[in-house]
């Protein structure tokens, strides 16, 4: 079930029904300002709805204004502990706010955020993961389990509460896929917040997209879940794209290009690896809602694949190329995917 309340980041609207956002994050180094605006750039060329920044320190904040000129998606400042870097980050422009009430200090700190927040529609996160846990919640649960990391989440939205602040949005990351879906479970059930779904210290690239697949696709596919971020120590265009590859893995997103290839066998005589890779790279960034299939041989194409809208069926050192179970073209391997892609231009 997505979340109840709504709330407005910018021009993107997160919970209540709306559509599920992709977040990510900048790494560049906060000190270089013209690197964090040209990453910026390619993560919304690459389909980012939301951005996020660090602002360790009050320079930071300097990087906000030259961002949302570069961009229309909006920004968020992820601050810890620091109250006045949140009210900094306000002044300059920024869409919404990552922070821990209860790390920032005492009631009077936080009321001057939520004031600030409020003056301007600004949204608050929290995020609370493995390491961020209180001593007292710690101390209740002897580790960082589920039940401690959704009672930490709620333990800071009470102190917004406690302001009648109400536009939240949380996250209970742990690097634990199952601690991770409970967590999110359990807080679906105990609030109406929108959830940012994630799944903290994934890895590196191949295991990262494992467990962000197992753990976010777990829960949007259970109905939870209102913006997701993928995290991986690489490339953040790279956490966009997979990200998208989820939702389109779950049928949440329909648009675009559905990529089918077959494993391969031994009846394959054509490089059919290369050609499924080189395939869905050139078709990344196509728009149109077609079906893609590459497969093997005559068993796996225009029969197994039938339904797909166009395909390639390899042969010995040729292949066909077929539009819903049809042949309409056979070509050499050389000039395979040129045909297929010559071929979807007219679809």
């Amino acid at each position: 079930m997505s979340s109840k309340i709504k709330v407005r980041a910018g021009n993107v609207e997160i919970g209540g029904g709306a559509d599920i956002s992709v977040q990510s994050m900048l790494n560049v180094p906060s000190t270089d300002i013209e690197g964090s605006v040209a990453q910026a750039v390619r993560l919304e060329k690459a389909g980012c709805r939301i951005i996020r920044i660090a602002i360790p320190d009050k320079e930071a904040l300097s990087l906000i204004e030259p961002i949302k000129k570069a961009v229309s998606v909006p920004i968020v400042a992820d601050i810890h502990f620091d109250y006045r870097l949140a009210l900094g980050a306000v002044d300059a422009g920024i869409d919404k706010v990552r922070i821990n009430p209860g790390n920032i200090g005492s009631d009077d700190r936080v009321h001057e955020v939520v004031k600030a927040c409020r003056a301007k529609n600004i949204p608050i996160r929290i995020g609370v993961n493995s390491g961020s846990l209180e001593k007292h919640i710690l101390a209740k649960y002897g580790s960082p389990t589920a039940e401690a990391l959704c009672e930490s989440a709620l333990y800071h939205a009470s102190l917004l509460e406690k302001f009648d602040f109400y536009d939240i949005v949380l996250s209970m990351k742990s690097s634990t896929v199952g601690t991770m879906i409970k967590a999110y479970e359990l807080a679906s059930q105990k609030c109406d917040y929108p959830l940012h779904l994630g799944v903290t210290e994934a890895g590196t690239e191949r295991m990262g997209i494992i467990k962000s697949a197992a753990g976010i696709g777990s829960l949007l596919l259970h109905g939870i879940g209102d913006t997701i971020r993928v995290s991986l120590t690489d490339d953040p265009v790279k956490e966009v794209y997979a990200a998208k590859d989820i939702l389109k893995a779950i049928d949440i997103d329909t648009s675009g290009v559905k990529f089918i290839s077959c494993p391969t066998c031994g009846r394959t005589r054509i490089d059919l690896i290369g050609i499924a890779g080189e395939v869905q790279e050139k078709l990344r960034d196509c728009k149109k809602n077609i079906t893609v299939a590459v497969m093997g041989c005559a068993v796996n194409g225009p029969g197994e694949a039938r339904e797909a809208d166009i395909g390639i069926a390899g042969g010995d050192g040729v292949g066909l190329i077929f539009k819903k179970g049809e042949i309409v073209r056979k070509v050499a391997e050389s000039e395979l995917v040129g045909a297929l892609m010559e071929e979807i231009e007219k679809l």
